[in-house]
């Protein structure tokens, strides 16, 4: 199977790569992340990915365009459920490039993270499947999590402190330091 799989950052694809890649799947990693901001971040994660699958001889379609104000214009009317379209934006965009490209299916790594909303993803690629005509790889990576971030520590990865949008770096603050109001 030729897999197209949407990428967040290198320490969140480590261990999904490698475990599909056991089983016979050609993985193919898509780069588009117009939530990521400010840039310093945004070139911190592309950098450590594009390194990363030189490494590992890992094909990348890079969509390599940083998207603060598409991104900001999709979430301002609703900044507390920004999840939703920042999910719809990346998992769309990955199903239609999978199914112009050729592809048999596509998912993302973001489905190994324990702190993004994994039924809600679930729902926004299943939307993608159907609007694309296009297998979703409906699988949770979830169980790799501390084995893919263990990785990413032994190998030096850049490690982030939050998901990528500026809207959870100023909660990760206001959690932290009391400081913004």
């Amino acid at each position: 199977m030729k897999l197209l799989m949407h990428i967040c950052c290198a320490p969140c694809a480590n261990a999904p790569i490698d475990m599909l890649r056991t089983r016979g799947v050609e993985v193919t990693g898509f780069w588009y992340n117009p939530n990521i901001h400010p840039f310093t971040e945004y070139r911190a994660r592309r950098n450590c990915l594009t390194d990363y699958a030189k490494e590992i001889s890992l094909p990348l379609v890079m969509k390599d365009e940083y998207g603060l104000r598409p991104f900001c214009r999709e979430v301002v009317e609703d900044i507390e459920n920004r999840c939703v379209k920042c999910y719809e934006m990346r998992l769309m965009e990955t199903a239609k490039t999978a199914k112009e490209q050729g592809f048999d299916a596509f998912t993302s790594s973001l489905f190994i993270s324990p702190y993004q909303n994994f039924e809600l993803m679930r729902e926004v690629a299943k939307k993608a499947e159907d609007t694309y005509e296009i297998r979703f790889l409906d699988e949770d990576f979830r169980p790799l999590f501390r084995q893919g971030q263990d990785r990413a520590h032994e190998l030096g990865f850049y490690m982030q402190k939050y998901c990528g949008c500026i809207f959870s770096e100023q909660e990760r603050y206001q959690k932290s330091n009391k400081i913004i109001p």
